[in-house]
């Protein structure tokens, strides 16, 4: 069975959920692929995933349901002053991610010159460069990397959304080990809140 995951999500969520579920289906393989959810949602069209955790607005068709919801917020490297720049200096998704879209729509709404100075197709090289103190980033809530600290108002930051995770089904995908995966993912959630 195929999985599709961004990192940053298989790294807060996944270990239980797979923990679990080796647990009850020991003989099940699983493959798990970590990609940003622009290229999720590019193999799950294409028949190469049967389940995929994505981002919210990159896949509207199809078999879906919103797993999670939960605040996106800023993120820097800790004891730093980057938010005090103008233009405030970015590490985000490339374009087309959801999270680059609505963070730059809040600094645009708030005045707040910025600039994308680094691009990444994952949250991992996200957080590389804000660790490096050179931009700051955005995520959804998860453990961060000693060096990086979660940033708000209190830095002049505007607030950013809720987001949806959502976990989608490849279309005419009927087994009872996908069944079983995308409601221990389900469960799996509901427990994390």
């Amino acid at each position: 069975m195929r999985l599709g995951s961004p990192d940053d999500y298989a790294l807060q969520w996944l270990p239980r959920i797979l923990a679990g579920f080796a647990e009850t289906h020991p003989r099940i393989e699983v493959d798990v692929v970590c990609i940003n959810s622009e290229a999720l949602a590019d193999r799950l069209a294409a028949g190469q995933l049967d389940l995929s955790l994505l981002t919210e607005g990159h896949r509207e068709e199809g078999d879906f349901e919103e797993v999670w919801r939960g605040p996106l917020r800023w993120v820097g490297p800790a004891n730093q002053n980057l938010h005090r720049r103008d233009p405030l200096p970015l590490a985000l998704a490339h374009p087309g991610c959801t999270w680059r879209s609505v963070a730059l729509e809040a600094l645009a709404r708030a005045g707040r010159p910025a600039r994308v100075t680094y691009n990444s197709a994952t949250q991992t090289g996200c957080f590389a460069v804000a660790l490096a103190g050179l931009a700051l980033t955005v995520s959804t809530p998860t453990r961060l990397p000693p060096g990086l600290v979660w940033l708000g108002s209190g830095e002049a930051l505007p607030d950013l959304p809720q987001m949806g995770i959502e976990l989608h089904r490849a279309e005419q995908t009927e087994a009872p080990a996908v069944d079983a995966l995308a409601q221990a993912i389900r469960e799996g959630f509901a427990r994390q809140d």
